[in-house]
């Protein structure tokens, strides 16, 4: 791949990463605005048009905005699918298509909450769904510089999928909290029914869990290393934010952080997953990536 087209297939990597990253926080914006029915109705905002019109006030100006944005990522995603495309290789082809495909997957999910009148659990997926593009993402990334290394198996890499593991059932957990608690997207939208103080230790209890498996991993990660602080690092701050905003009635701008720190967090777990587990192939030479790739 020539150097000009892997700048290229680079930039567009992390562009898709930081659109992705940003319609987490944008769509957290609406729902603690209280703007997640601002457009009452979906694929239209009204059933007379598709933009937010003057009745609609700043809750529809904001579901409106968050829509628009779909509209950036999705450019983005085939600009990047186009790129990946031109390089010939399968893996980045394969990862570009996914990346592609789960706009449309988020547009369908989304509007399908907001015809359930922002429907807790289906709320919940919609973000976890924006997570898992987050990862995907930055495999692609890793990709671009390796497209030949091979998922390795071992104690460590045990450790690495734990912890991978664990960061999701804790950002679930994370989602759960959420809908029990006060910023549903929608002051007249029904929470999940659970008692948030409990599912709110829940969450904790995974978050120490992570922390220390983490922590383990860190012990362990050799040349791993670098990846897995920045990890560590992430949920350090993750946790700080998460505690202060519990001790604090969950001001909406802490809740804003947290969210963001979700996205990340994402992103870093997967860093340290695709560092620790995938190991360079023997005798790697770059020049032979597009055989290799036909032999994968």
């Amino acid at each position: 791949m020539g150097v000009r087209l892997d700048r290229h297939v680079r930039t567009l990597g992390w562009a898709s990463l930081v659109a992705n990253i940003a319609i987490v926080v944008t769509g957290g914006a609406v729902r603690l605005t209280g703007s997640g029915l601002g457009c009452p109705t979906w694929p239209r905002c009204t059933e007379e048009s598709f933009r937010a019109h003057g009745d609609l006030g700043l809750h529809g100006a904001i579901e409106f905005g968050n829509r628009l944005l779909t509209f950036v990522i999705a450019a983005i995603a085939v600009a990047t699918f186009i790129a990946a495309w031109q390089t010939g290789r399968r893996r980045l082809r394969v990862l570009a298509l996914v990346l592609a495909l789960g706009i449309p997957a988020q547009a369908v999910l989304g509007g399908i909450t907001v015809l359930t009148d922002l429907n807790s659990w289906l709320v919940a997926l919609h973000l976890l769904l924006s997570m898992a593009m987050i990862g995907v993402a930055v495999l692609f990334l890793h990709r671009i510089d390796d497209d030949v290394s091979t998922w390795s198996r071992g104690k460590v890499q045990t450790l690495a999928w734990l912890t991978f593991t664990a960061a999701w059932a804790v950002l679930y957990l994370g989602t759960v909290v959420t809908g029990a608690g006060p910023h549903a997207g929608d002051i007249r939208t029904e929470r999940n029914g659970l008692d948030p103080v409990q599912v709110s230790q829940l969450h904790a209890d995974g978050v120490f869990l992570l922390v220390g498996l983490t922590v383990g991993l860190l012990l362990s990660a050799g040349t791993a290393r670098r990846a897995v602080v920045v990890l560590l690092a992430v949920e350090l701050g993750q946790g700080t934010v998460g505690f202060v905003q519990y001790f604090t009635d969950l001001p909406e701008l802490l809740v804003g952080f947290h969210l963001l720190g979700a996205a990340l967090t994402s992103a870093a777990v997967t860093w340290a997953l695709v560092a620790v587990v995938l190991r360079p192939a023997p005798s790697y030479d770059p020049d032979e990536r597009e055989l290799a790739d036909q032999r994968a």
